[in-house]
């Protein structure tokens, strides 16, 4: 009878049930890095995660690194270059939702960034 729970990749490799983590790993990987630290940000104002959302937030996040700013346009522009293949209107519907969800602020001269209370949950200073 095939067990379905059991790789069938050839592999002969069994996990013992009392695997206990390694707390000094876990402490390693607390402070999130790339991804996951936007994943965790997006699941703290109750979203979900989507590859759109994860390269606009990335790219306000490399912008911001960068003392700049990005517009819809700019943003759009900032993801061609980098082959993303997302529409002018997915980019802006989506800053737009970020927006509306307490993520990202317009700014007065029509540029995105951050809102100070995402930016304090993607350095760990608190949970949303």
């Amino acid at each position: 009878m095939h067990n379905q729970q059991i790789p069938t990749d050839g592999s002969n490799q069994h996990r013992d049930a009392a695997f206990q983590p390694d707390s000094g790993l876990l402490e390693a990987l607390t402070p999130l890095q790339g991804n996951e630290r936007i994943r965790h940000l997006l699941k703290c104002f109750g979203l979900r995660t989507s590859l759109v959302r994860l390269k606009v937030i990335d790219a306000l996040l490399t912008a911001a690194g960068n003392d700049r700013r990005l517009g819809v346009r700019g943003m759009h522009s900032h993801l061609q270059a980098l082959d993303i293949p997302l529409s002018f209107l997915s980019v802006r519907e989506v800053l737009k939702r970020l927006c509306s969800e307490g993520v990202v602020v317009l700014n007065s001269d029509k540029s995105y960034s951050l809102h100070p209370q995402a930016e304090a949950v993607l350095v760990g200073q608190i949970e949303a």
